[in-house]
């Protein structure tokens, strides 16, 4: 059963907005502008932070009538973005990006809700909020910029899901997105944003658009990890709507201690762009720009290797590693690392290719890259072929874990190297 965090009492949850307030809202941020939040301003009695409690890495712009599956008529549309979140808090604001628009995004109404029971597209009676930017319902976000609305008083579930509602008047031009999000959200034609009921909502998507964060305010997390990488920590094998990909199931294991932040990519690499920038030009926008962020678990590289003829060599992939330590230490973060999972079996898991991730594998082990290691390879090898993934945890195309090989990744993360 989730766990419901209530409302303050009045004064002091004016007490805690009113420090919210002055940490950062209705902000515009520069694609390459990080959002360095000043120490929390709040009682000493409330110690209250900012800490993220879901996010998503911006991949690209979906055209207007792609993922989403129904038209922009006159009257705009709404989407009803469902997200699961890893901790609870007592105040929560939110952030919007057009950072692949190609024009302004002019956004009419947004609003925050736990979703109902049951699932789909309702709203929880009487949580509800609508969500200012700088005190304004209404918001123009210039290309390749992001804003972060006011905070919006709201007891925010921990292991639960919220639903953030957009309203955009106009067709988009090119809505920032995250494809493949592996849960359904859901659209409507015109402004549905202030409807608790689902019914409006007639059409799906598999996506997430415009929202790229929600930040809760509060006193019992200790901080945020954020896990960086691919496919493999997008989920791309696990159940669809299940939350079952490894950072939720770390998430489950650290108990609202810390949250988890997904910051995985399909396809994503670290050296270079392939599906969204690799992981070194994205560390700015997607670890160091979180808030409350103390940790970051790297578990990147496998598709540098698999992109054959174009894959680098092994030193180049640990030197990267070392780069990518290095700035995340010197931002006074803790970096663990993880070794690459067995990809035996796959259709480009050549003998190139197993070569060079043993040599990788072997790099990270030594210790002296990171300040911890997740040893996925072993947690997920078959014992009679090292370079395979183990039945059990396979997700069926010999490359991505599935449900049971998910659970077993978060296992390989020992909570006291957080």
């Amino acid at each position: 059963m989730e766990k419901r965090q209530g409302l303050p009492g009045t004064a002091r949850l004016a007490a805690l907005l009113a420090a919210a307030a002055l940490i950062g809202t209705g902000v515009h941020l520069g694609a390459d502008t990080l959002r360095r939040d000043p120490a929390p301003r709040t009682p000493p009695e409330a110690a209250a932070a900012w800490v993220g409690t879901w996010t998503a890495s911006p991949v690209a712009a979906a055209a207007p009538d792609g993922p989403v599956g129904s038209p922009a008529g006159p009257g705009g549309r709404t989407v009803r973005n469902v997200l699961h979140t890893s901790i609870g808090g007592t105040a929560a604001r939110i952030t919007l990006s057009n950072l692949f628009g190609t024009a302004p995004l002019d956004v009419s109404s947004v609003t925050l809700a736990v979703r109902a029971p049951g699932g789909g597209a309702g709203a929880a009676l009487g949580t509800l909020r609508r969500v200012p930017f700088a005190g304004r319902h209404t918001a123009t976000i210039a290309p390749g910029e992001l804003l972060v609305s006011d905070p919006v008083a709201l007891g925010v579930p921990h292991d639960g899901d919220l639903m953030v509602s957009i309203h955009t008047p106009a067709a988009d031009a090119g809505a920032t997105t995250h494809p493949r999000a592996l849960q359904t959200s859901y659209v409507a034609e015109g402004d549905r944003t202030r409807e608790t009921s689902g019914s409006a909502f007639t059409f799906r998507t598999p996506s997430w658009h415009h929202v790229t964060a929600v930040d809760v305010l509060t006193s019992e997390a200790r901080g945020a990890v954020v896990a960086v990488g691919d496919s493999l920590t997008d989920g791309s094998a696990s159940t669809h709507g299940a939350n079952a990909r490894w950072p939720d199931h770390l998430s489950d294991r650290l108990g609202g201690r810390y949250s988890v932040l997904n910051a995985g990519i399909s396809g994503n690499r670290l050296l270079t762009e392939d599906r969204g920038p690799g992981a070194l030009d994205r560390l700015d926008r997607d670890v160091l720009g979180r808030s409350g962020v103390r940790t970051v678990i790297v578990a990147v590289g496998i598709n540098d290797l698999l992109r054959s003829p174009e894959a680098p060599p092994a030193a180049e992939v640990v030197a990267g590693y070392r780069r990518l330590a290095d700035r995340a230490r010197a931002r006074g973060l803790r970096v663990v690392g993880a070794t690459l999972a067995p990809c035996g079996g796959h259709r480009d898991c050549s003998a190139a290719v197993r070569a060079a991730r043993t040599e990788i594998n072997e790099a990270v082990r030594r210790g002296d890259i990171f300040d911890a290691v997740a040893d996925f390879d072993r947690a997920l090898r078959d014992p009679d072929d090292p370079e395979r993934l183990a039945a059990a945890y396979d997700g069926g195309d010999h490359l991505h874990p599935g449900d049971a090989g998910c659970a077993r990744m978060s296992e390989a993360v020992d909570p006291a190297a957080l």
